[in-house]
């Protein structure tokens, strides 16, 4: 029997939406899927919750990211916020809940925790029968994404899944896929060709800096630090949907810098990464998981305090990025990096290594296979979990 297919994504930041929209274009081209329907939860609920998940959270980048790092860290421990949050989240979500129950889907895939919670809970109350599956969008897992019922978890890497497995969760329900990208990003390209089509030189050293979909943080000052590098390089600056940036930076380097390409807003971020020899900005869950399907080497700039500090750890440890800690050695950095070739090229492989650019084909290959029931974890498995998490190591025994 053909599925029904609903995958859930909420638009806080752009990465949990981006992997919604691979998964989708991956289930609508198998012929064992009905229907297959991509929701942002967060349209479902009213203005002032939803730009409390959106728009607060781009503030809280822009003006007071350590206000994030403090909550990440606060929250960051099994069931502490789920009262609260999860009544808050069912109450705000009663048009989504009523779509859900119409559309009736057989699969369901959740790329943020807060639409997470909306249906292990009408699954627990009976309301709905379907398989739920949870596909986290980091490398690291944050409390909040653990689910007291869910049918199987898809993680980045290996180490989170030992660390799922360490809390009691069986391993049988936890799949290492990578973070889903869109198919674009895997496709092998002409590179000299493609730099060409950019207005590039095919031939020399190219440096791709994001200041992110939403362009904040100080690109600006990034921007004039990059003009300090001694090495001959071609420079693309992508400054998202900000166009007070894309001025400021277009001001800021004139008419003498002929080998430095500025553009707002683009969907061909992965004809620029497939173009670049190096990558510099934030690394967010998304971003990493598409550089690193492009074989690209990252420069980390401005982690958001949280989640994108344990990309960081993770990218660091593996050897495909180095990190500039500090504006001022920015410029210092590159450079340094571009008098070891060799070590460059050790990152791009390592880079390489770590890609999993069919990420969404193996998460819609292993659902439309599944016949798991759902697991429901109780209080006294809950407990477990959570004392697992403080350094014991219980088993959980659903």
């Amino acid at each position: 029997m053909k599925k029904r297919v609903l995958i859930l994504s909420a638009s806080a930041g752009s990465g949990h939406v981006r992997a919604a929209e691979a998964l989708a274009k991956a289930f609508a081209r198998e012929p064992g899927v009905e229907a297959v329907k991509h929701l942002d939860a967060l349209k479902y609920t009213n203005k002032l919750f939803r730009n409390f998940y959106s728009k607060f959270y781009i503030r809280l980048v822009k003006s007071a990211p350590e206000v994030l790092g403090w909550a990440y860290k606060a929250s960051d421990e099994p069931w502490k916020t789920d009262t609260m949050r999860l009544r808050l989240d069912r109450l705000q979500s009663l048009r989504l809940v009523r779509f859900i129950r119409r559309f009736q889907p057989d699969i369901v895939i959740c790329t943020h925790f807060m639409p997470t919670g909306i249906i292990a809970h009408l699954i627990q109350k009976g309301l709905i029968q379907t398989h739920l599956s949870v596909v986290v969008t980091d490398l690291d897992m944050h409390a909040m994404w653990l689910s007291r019922t869910f049918h199987r978890y898809f993680v980045a890497i290996e180490e989170t899944k030992a660390h799922l497995i360490a809390l009691g969760l069986p391993p049988e329900r936890v799949t290492v896929s990578g973070i889903p990208i869109d198919p674009v990003f895997a496709q092998p390209v002409d590179r000299g060709a493609l730099r060409r089509e950019l207005g590039l030189d095919p031939e020399r050293f190219t440096l791709l800096f994001s200041a992110g979909t939403f362009g904040v943080g100080p690109a600006g000052i990034a921007v004039a630090k990059l003009l300090q590098i001694r090495h001959d390089m071609q420079i693309v600056v992508i400054c998202g949907n900000n166009p007070e940036l894309k001025a400021q930076v277009e001001t800021l380097i004139g008419d003498d810098h002929p080998n430095i390409k500025v553009h707002g807003y683009t969907r061909r971020m992965h004809d620029f990464m497939k173009a670049a020899d190096l990558y510099l900005g934030k690394p967010g869950g998304l971003t990493t998981a598409e550089a690193l399907a492009c074989g690209l080497p990252m420069a980390i700039l401005g982690p958001i305090p949280g989640q994108e500090d344990r990309n960081s750890d993770h990218l660091l440890e593996e050897g495909a990025a180095i990190k500039c800690n500090e504006m001022t050695t920015i410029a210092y950095k590159i450079d340094r990096l571009l008098d070891s070739p060799g070590h460059l090229e050790s990152m791009r492989q390592n880079a390489t290594r770590l890609g999993r650019p069919d990420a969404a084909e193996t998460i819609v290959r292993t659902l439309l296979e599944d016949d798991l029931p759902p697991l429901q974890i109780d209080d006294d498995q809950s407990v477990q979990i959570a004392e697992a998490a403080s350094g014991e190591r219980p088993t959980l025994n659903p």
